[in-house]
């Protein structure tokens, strides 16, 4: 019997093993491809920002030269101006979607035709829909101006105007980027449990109470993702703006700091100059999302 029990174990043992092989080559895959296409170019990059590489030739080091440079550079800070100023479509598009989602949680008719709507945008290539606005903005034929035509107002040309062309890109960002957050909210308001409300309705509790004290709270989570990506994928703006205002815009108004560097790196061909400026950005972005996970957890609560 005891052999038996041995003979068993050893054949469990060995399943073990093989399983744990099958699943090491399963993990290895992608830790190899993090290692090949994301840890050692940003290494590279890192290496690059503090030489003088153009791109093709031997790369220099030149040490600090390049950050001075940057520092001094007044269209790096426009470009992050620009970059934080298109942010503004962040808590405008939450709210929107949050107000979408409150909406369509009520049970009403023609939801799933409302969600469909919706989401199609952020399916759709950002690269066909920023042509699609292009036209829209259009001074002489845009469909926007022939919509306010109808009002009696004349409107302007939206993208060669250095006060239009950034309130344009935001309310384009808003509209793709709607039927994303709107579906992450509805899902969150639908898990709520109802026997929240009903205590608190029982507890006289008004429609504003129940918001502030149940809803939001338990929306919250979706809140905090949709910000920390919202602000990782806004600092990293680059098709709509290369698309819509290839010349960064009139007087750089709509450049980014993401099209800056393309620009540096693959017109002017100053790529070292172009990686510390993505160093510094690379940064800013982690700083930011770090303090943004510390206020969470300062702020978070327990569901007991």
């Amino acid at each position: 019997m005891e052999q038996v029990e041995i003979k068993k174990t050893k054949n469990k043992n060995s399943l073990y093993a093989k399983e744990h092989k099958v699943a090491f080559l399963f993990v290895l895959l992608p830790v190899l491809g993090f290692i090949l296409f994301s840890l050692i170019p940003l290494g590279y990059s890192v290496y690059a920002a503090f030489t003088d590489w153009n791109g093709l030739g031997q790369m220099n080091f030149i040490g600090l030269e390049n950050f001075q440079k940057l520092f001094r550079d007044e269209y790096f800070y426009k470009t992050m101006f620009n970059t934080v100023f298109l942010m503004l479509g962040i808590p405008i598009g939450l709210i929107l979607s949050f107000m979408l989602a409150s909406a369509l949680s009520r049970g009403i008719k023609g939801t799933t035709i409302f969600r469909t709507i919706y989401y199609i945008p952020v399916i759709s290539s950002l690269a066909a829909i920023s042509i699609l606005w292009q036209w829209a903005y259009n001074g002489d034929f845009g469909l926007v101006n022939q919509v306010l035509d109808i009002f009696g107002i004349s409107g302007p040309n939206w993208l060669q105007n250095p006060s239009t062309v950034k309130p344009a890109i935001i309310i384009m960002s808003v509209w793709k980027g709607l039927g994303y957050s709107m579906l992450l909210y509805l899902a969150a308001i639908q898990s709520v449990p109802k026997t929240f409300y009903e205590a608190a309705e029982l507890d006289g509790a008004s429609s504003f109470q129940k918001f502030r004290n149940i809803t939001w709270p338990m929306v919250r989570p979706v809140t905090f993702f949709l910000v920390v990506t919202n602000i990782i994928g806004g600092s990293q703006i680059f098709t709509e703006i290369n698309i819509m205002t290839p010349t960064g815009g009139p007087q750089y108004s709509s450049a980014t700091v993401v099209w800056y560097i393309w620009q540096k790196a693959f017109r002017n061909w100053q790529m070292g100059y172009a990686s510390s400026m993505a160093l510094i950005l690379a940064v800013l972005v982690f700083v930011i999302t770090a303090f943004q996970f510390y206020m969470n957890n300062r702020s978070s609560y327990k569901l007991d």
